[in-house]
């Protein structure tokens, strides 16, 4: 079976990314066509780009600005689209990424309105297949603070010393963008045989419930190193793009060691809801890992011996490296989409202490295997 060929515009964008890592997961079913904000600058490089693609996601918009700006913009960039493909004369499928804002009278919303009908009747006219997706407000980790959403907002906030401020306590629906990279590629399957798509939301909450749980996560994790209960995946998915804003020079964190004439005693971990701790040794030399989670929680101790561990953001070129010692015990909590290792840089036996939030489920390990 031939693999089928994607493009993304708007692909290094908050959404495109984690459409882009996901569908790198799904590489036996989809190869993706790489995708240069530039195209938009140049209508050949753009054909050239619609030209190989059977299928198209069209992310690529402008959320902030002027409103005349945004409605502009966000025009200009489907007309560029529509003309592109006339011009290839190639019909392949088109997946529009609408909002739930189309039916407010606000610049945002009209565009997507107006550009879900002109794809519709680019559809029609080239009898191609178009599907519009009609998506709430989405969150997660990696997103542009005061542009992508008021959880990135509020989180670079809390995370960086700042004071947040609720300027309308709305209840939102909010898809988490992980379940939305899923519908996508749901899409892209076929899974929907429908000219329009109404996304469901992974939750609705009020803009205060937000900010208040994300303050709770702030004064627990980010100031007690403690792992908060967490109630479900929403919670979950709320958390993980908490942690995805705290700097990478929080970590080490160096507990408190209480010492006596019979040794030492050091509080890894607080957790009251559960998870799975265990220990490894490693021998000198010998590197474990490399791999990544996508939902995940992780946290690394070493114990004994001398280790580097070392984190890349998938998708990224930028190596994070924690030198860590047993003779001064700290510990490195491990992201989601980081791929990560340790490694023996000593000459005696390396001892870790992992915990992580799951049991180990041999049937949905949640671990992908990438080189740091």
């Amino acid at each position: 079976m031939s693999l089928l060929k994607v493009g993304i515009t708007g692909q290094s964008g908050f959404i495109g990314y984690h459409l882009t890592q996901y569908l790198r997961l799904h590489m036996d079913e989809v190869e993706i066509v790489p995708f240069d904000p530039s195209y938009f600058q140049d209508q050949d490089n753009l054909m050239r780009f619609v030209q190989q693609c059977d299928a198209v996601v069209h992310l690529a918009a402008m959320n902030r600005g002027s409103e005349d700006e945004v409605y502009a913009t966000n025009i200009r960039l489907v007309e560029q689209l529509i003309r592109a493909l006339e011009d290839a004369g190639h019909a392949p499928h088109v997946i529009f990424s609408s909002s739930t804002q189309e039916e407010r009278d606000n610049a945002y919303g009209r565009s997507k309105r107006e550009g879900a009908r002109l794809l519709a009747a680019w559809a029609e006219r080239n009898n191609a297949r178009y599907t519009s997706l009609v998506i709430p407000n989405v969150f997660g980790p990696f997103g542009r603070p005061f542009y992508n959403s008021v959880v990135a907002t509020f989180c670079h906030q809390l995370t960086h010393h700042q004071e947040p401020e609720i300027k309308v306590d709305a209840s939102l629906p909010l898809i988490y963008v992980q379940d939305l990279a899923r519908e996508i590629f749901e899409v892209i399957r076929g899974a929907y045989d429908l000219p329009a798509v109404c996304l469901d939301a992974t939750a609705e909450r009020k803009v205060s419930d937000i900010l208040a749980r994300l303050q709770e996560f702030k004064g627990r994790y980010l100031d007690q190193h403690i792992i908060p209960d967490l109630n479900g995946p929403f919670d979950t998915a709320l958390f993980n793009t908490f942690r995805s804003f705290i700097e990478s020079d929080h970590f080490p964190v160096y507990p408190e060691v209480h010492t006596d004439d019979r040794g030492y005693l050091t509080e890894v971990l607080k957790e009251r809801s559960g998870g799975q701790v265990f220990f490894s040794v490693t021998k000198p030399g010998i590197t474990r890992g490399n791999h990544f989670h996508m939902r995940k929680i992780e946290r690394f101790c070493v114990i004994q011996g001398e280790a580097l561990i070392r984190l890349r953001r998938i998708g990224a070129d930028q190596t994070i490296e924690y030198h860590v010692h047993g003779s001064k015990p700290s510990f490195v909590d491990i992201p989601i989409y980081y791929t990560h290792n340790i490694t023996n840089i000593g000459t005696t036996d390396v001892l870790t202490l992992f915990w992580t939030n799951e049991l180990f489920d041999p049937a949905d390990p949640d671990t992908f295997y990438e080189g740091v």
